[in-house]
């Protein structure tokens, strides 16, 4: 059994993935909103992404023996401004959930629940991929001025994400 603190924090953070895929969705539609289908695609599987980390702590918190609370999501922004801009959301939001993985894991330390310890050292190691990636993009788009060509490689280049 999981301990009844254990339980709500991973709620809390089932929460937070979902709401990290519904931010996603809604920066994939606003970009493909504005015919930049590449970065849409991006954030599309991103949103996938999130939401499977949250099926992945719903799975667990089941096993063991835990009750999921869905929770209310927030509605996220409706805009985005420039590509620049949209892209330190996403670092800036990724180093938010890296702080919210970080104290899920210290509560599993302060509970001795050495198997959610071993459990969230998966998203440890996630989170560390999920802000390099969200870095290296901020610095490409650094050097991209808006309504240029070079816009549209990178819109291209991030279209051919796969996973």
């Amino acid at each position: 059994m999981i301990s009844s603190k254990m339980q709500a924090a991973i709620n809390d953070q089932i929460q937070a993935e979902f709401f990290s895929a519904y931010m996603y969705l809604a920066m994939s539609v606003y970009y493909s909103d504005q015919n930049l289908p590449g970065i849409a695609h991006w954030l599309r599987v991103q949103y996938e992404e999130e939401t499977e980390h949250a099926e992945k702590l719903i799975d667990y918190l089941v096993e063991r023996g835990g009750v999921v609370e869905l929770k209310a999501i927030q509605a996220p922004d409706k805009k985005y401004g420039s590509v620049l801009q949209t892209f330190e959301k996403v670092l800036a939001h990724e180093k938010l959930v890296t702080s919210l993985i970080h104290k899920l894991y210290e509560l599993a330390v302060k509970e001795k629940d050495y198997a959610s310890q071993v459990f969230l050292q998966w998203f440890i190691s996630e989170q560390v991929e999920e802000e390099a990636n969200a870095d290296e993009i901020v610095q490409q788009a650094k050097r991209i001025p808006e309504n240029s060509a070079a816009l549209f490689y990178f819109d291209k280049k991030l279209g051919k994400r796969e996973d």
